[in-house]
């Protein structure tokens, strides 16, 4: 009996696993919710054919509500399948950059590297061409300060520290190489990726890094290429004038003895002879990236350790100004207008540098006065002061109700009848005053007789 029972149980259990991975794969948020209602622990449930999580379909197909919901759950969020991706990596492949803030919020391992090759999701994000996904990996290691291309731009490959912030760390994940040597920046120049080409060279990105043959990966190329190599052999022209005003090199020869032009010859990319052929005079000045954001590191600390996702109770008096749904909870530094935190982490995520915003570049434009914002503070938080009200209201110094006629109106009579607040009328008793109903406030009620306060 209690073997038959433990099978009977395995099948409930894998026909629930099996419908919350419908959900996670469909983005059916309410039947995942109850499933993991009724049993949390379907979380860590994997498919038996691809060994795929529900964290991994949820992610893969961009249902960042669900993800939520998993990570929240207890799910493992560094979880690998099959083939060593996470979650993480797959978000990072088809580009769902709020699957990534999700993920990058809740702590999600940015240096893990899959089985096939070794690559990160940065190497995944650079080859597709996701340089919001970019930023987000980033975002720990990007300062939220004015000057960061200043000193990124004086930074030489023999300097070990800079003081300002930690360079070595940025340095190492954003050259992290993949089995041959690859780095992102060799992906994304190899695939045409001219957004985030640039915006990794923005981040410090190594134009000198090369290639190795360690047998692990077939190089049609061959070992020793640089980023330029790969570049002329992907044909993208932009690319190449990216790389060559950073600093390559056209000389520089991989194992095969070949330059650049040489292997923009060999792949019959003959559009780039002319920009392979001779070096520039005067290397140009180039434009920062359109996707530079620097205020993102102070809002994602923020986010982690205040929360992002909690929604204001009703009544807010101080909700935010772009969803009205949440209070206030960030300020941005220098024009000190204030959002929740959802909505300031939106603002970082989604900006695209405009030429609107009045700041260092990589500033992102205020929703409100157009300003650059580079960094974003938490607002102190505000004790409700409750207000008495006096158990005499204002009925009683305002109605003076009374059953005889005053022989001289008060000062305070006459203002209250220029204002239609009190009304006298002749009883059988006298003279009788009887107020009207103030804003929230009952003065008094009226009877046909008497006016009782």
């Amino acid at each position: 009996m209690k073997l038959a029972s433990a099978v009977v149980n395995s099948f409930g259990c894998s026909a629930s696993g099996e419908r919350l991975v419908s959900a996670a794969r469909d983005g059916d948020f309410q039947e995942a919710q109850a499933l993991l209602e009724y049993n949390p622990r379907l979380a860590r449930y994997s498919t038996f054919g691809v060994r795929n999580s529900p964290l991994h379909y949820s992610a893969a197909h961009g249902h960042h509500e669900i993800v939520e919901l998993l990570l929240q759950s207890g799910v493992d969020i560094n979880l690998r399948n099959y083939r060593g991706q996470t979650a993480l990596m797959q978000a990072c492949q088809q580009g769902h950059w709020e699957v990534v803030l999700i993920l990058v919020l809740f702590g999600a391992n940015v240096h893990k590297a899959d089985y096939l090759n070794g690559g990160t999701a940065l190497h995944l994000a650079a080859s597709n061409g996701h340089s919001r996904c970019i930023r987000l990996l980033l975002a720990d290691y990007i300062p939220s300060m004015p000057n960061f291309r200043d000193i990124m731009s004086k930074v030489t490959g023999d300097e070990e520290s800079i003081s300002e912030f930690d360079h070595r760390a940025l340095s190492q994940i954003i050259n992290q190489p993949a089995d041959g040597g690859i780095t992102a920046l060799h992906m994304a120049a190899l695939n045409g990726q001219v957004e985030s080409v640039q915006l990794l060279l923005e981040f410090g990105a190594s134009v000198s890094e090369v290639t190795v043959g360690d047998g692990t990966v077939i190089d049609l190329i061959g070992a020793g290429s640089t980023a330029l190599h790969y570049a002329a052999c992907g044909g993208n022209a932009k690319c190449c004038q990216i790389l060559i005003a950073r600093g390559a090199s056209l000389t520089t020869e991989n194992e095969n003895g070949w330059t650049p032009l040489m292997v923009a010859r060999s792949w019959h990319k003959g559009w780039l002879e002319d920009i392979l052929s001779t070096e520039p005079i005067d290397r140009p000045k180039l434009t920062p990236s359109h996707y530079l954001s620097l205020p993102l590191m102070s809002i994602v600390q923020i986010a982690r350790e205040y929360g992002w996702s909690s929604k204001s109770a009703p009544g807010c008096q101080d909700p935010c100004v772009v969803c009205l749904e949440r209070k206030c909870a960030v300020a941005a530094e220098g024009c000190d207008h204030e959002f929740c935190t959802r909505c300031a982490l939106y603002l970082c995520c989604t900006n695209r540098g405009t030429t609107f915003a009045r700041g260092p570049p990589g500033s992102v434009s205020c929703s409100l006065c157009r300003n650059g914002i580079v960094s974003f503070v938490k607002l102190p938080v505000k004790v409700p002061i409750a207000k008495e009200i006096a158990r005499t209201s204002l009925s009683l110094p305002i109605c003076q109700c009374s059953q005889e006629t005053p022989s001289k109106p008060t000062p305070l009579a006459t203002q209250l009848r220029s204002h239609e607040l009190c009304r006298a009328h002749d009883t059988p008793l006298g003279v009788s005053f009887c107020c009207l109903r103030l804003p929230s406030i009952i003065a008094c009620r009226k009877t046909p007789d008497i006016c009782h306060s």
